[in-house]
C-alpha cells in the first residue's frame, strides 16, 4: 500500500469521516434511530433506521440536495396503508423507498386494500452491522446493513434487506438492496426508489436529465409534460401548482450498451450534477414527478421496476412481478455527484 498524504498524521477514522448513529430527541421526531454518513468528500447524508433505511437530509458541501417538505422526519407509522395516510408522515428526503408489493396510488379489488405506495416507508429496520472505514490499514469502505420485514399472518410476508455503502473521498452513495418472499406462497412485487430532489441544487434554469420515451402520467390538466413544453428545464416556483398540483411522466429509460441508466440533475450555478446509476434490467422504468408549488417545490428521479400504477393495472397489464417462496430479488442503486 502506498503512503497516503494522512500517513502517521491521524488516529480515529473519524478526523476524516465515517457512520455515526444516534437517536433523535426533540419534536415529532423524538425516537428516530439515525445513522449520519460523512464520506470526507464534502458529502453527507442521514440514513433513517426506523424507515426502512431511507435518506432524509443530505449535503454536498454546504450545498442542500434532497427536498424536505413541512412535516420533515417523523416516526414510522405502522397502520398507514389507507388510502393517503402515507402522507401524514413522509417528509420527503434524498431517497423513500416505495413498495414492496404495491407501488401507487391507493386502490382495493379482489386481492385486497392497498393504499399510497405500499407500507415499507414505514417500515423499521434490524441492523445486522456497522462497519467504519479503517484509513491506516487501507479499508475506506463504510456501511450499514440492516433488514426490514413488510409481513403480516397469511401473507404476503417480503423482506427486504439493505445495505447503504460509501468509500471514504468519494461523493457517491452505492444502495444494495435484496427482496426476498419469506412466505410460503408466490408473493406480488413492485418497487420504486422515490428520490426528492430540492433547493438549492433544484433551482430556476437547472437542468432534469434523462431520456427514453415517456408518456404524461395522472388524469388531470397537463401544463408541463407535453410535447410543446420544455420540461427538461426547472421552472420558477408555479402557483397553478399550489396544494395539491403536480405532474409526472413515466419514462421507458434509455440504457447504454452494458445496459446501465441514468438519470438526475444538472445546476450550472452550482457547478454540481446528482447522478442516479441503475440496471435496465433490474429498474426498466424512471418515473419524474415535478411539483413546484410555492415553498414546496421538488423534483422526483424515480427509477423503479414499473412506474407507480398499482398493482391492479400492472397485473391487468400481465407485468406484475411474482416472487416464489424463498425467491431473492437484487437491486443496485449508485447516487453519485459530480462536479464537471
Amino acid at each position: 500500500m502506498m503512503p497516503q498524504p494522512y500517513h502517521h498524521k491521524i488516529s480515529h477514522h473519524a478526523q476524516l469521516g465515517g457512520i455515526e448513529t444516534a437517536v433523535l430527541d426533540n419534536g415529532p421526531q423524538r425516537g428516530s434511530r439515525i445513522a449520519w454518513f460523512n464520506t470526507g468528500s464534502g458529502l453527507r447524508f442521514k440514513v433513517l433506521l426506523d424507515r426502512a433505511m431511507d435518506i432524509a437530509d443530505a449535503f454536498y458541501n454546504q450545498h442542500s440536495l434532497g427536498w424536505i417538505n413541512a412535516t420533515g422526519v417523523r416516526p414510522p407509522s405502522m397502520n398507514s396503508d389507507k388510502g393517503i395516510d402515507w402522507l401524514k408522515s413522509f417528509g420527503g428526503g434524498l431517497l423513500t423507498t416505495c413498495g414492496l408489493t404495491h407501488v401507487g396510488g391507493p386502490e382495493s379489488d379482489e386481492f385486497g386494500e392497498r393504499g399510497l405506495h405500499g407500507p415499507i416507508s414505514n417500515m423499521p429496520a434490524e441492523i445486522e452491522s456497522v462497519i467504519q472505514p479503517d484509513p491506516q490499514a487501507g479499508k475506506m469502505t463504510m456501511s450499514i446493513t440492516g433488514k426490514i420485514p413488510q409481513t403480516r399472518i397469511f401473507g404476503p410476508s417480503l423482506e427486504l434487506k439493505r445495505t447503504i455503502s460509501c468509500v471514504l473521498g468519494q461523493a457517491s452513495i452505492f444502495i444494495h438492496d435484496e427482496v426476498t418472499n419469506r412466505g410460503n406462497t408466490p408473493a406480488p412485487h413492485m418497487l420504486l426508489y422515490h428520490c426528492n430532489l430540492g433547493y438549492p441544487l433544484v433551482d430556476e434554469g437547472a437542468q432534469i436529465l434523462w431520456k427514453g420515451n415517456w408518456q404524461a402520467g395522472g388524469t388531470g390538466k397537463r401544463i408541463i409534460f407535453t410535447d410543446s413544453h420544455d420540461f427538461h428545464t426547472c421552472p420558477p416556483p408555479m402557483p397553478a401548482h399550489n396544494g395539491s398540483g403536480e405532474e409526472v411522466a413515466f419514462i421507458d429509460v434509455a440504457a447504454d450498451a452494458e445496459g446501465m441508466c441514468s438519470g438526475g440533475l444538472h445546476n450550472p450555478n452550482l457547478g454540481i450534477t446528482l447522478t442516479l446509476h441503475f440496471s435496465k434490467a433490474q429498474l426498466p422504468w424512471l418515473t419524474n414527478w415535478q411539483h413546484w408549488g410555492e415553498g414546496e417545490y421538488v423534483t422526483g428521479i424515480e427509477p423503479g421496476t414499473h412506474p407507480p400504477i398499482g398493482q391492479s393495472a400492472a397485473r391487468a397489464r400481465n407485468t406484475l412481478i411474482f416472487l416464489a417462496p424463498g425467491e431473492t430479488k437484487t437491486y443496485e442503486l449508485q447516487i453519485a455527484i459530480t462536479t464537471s
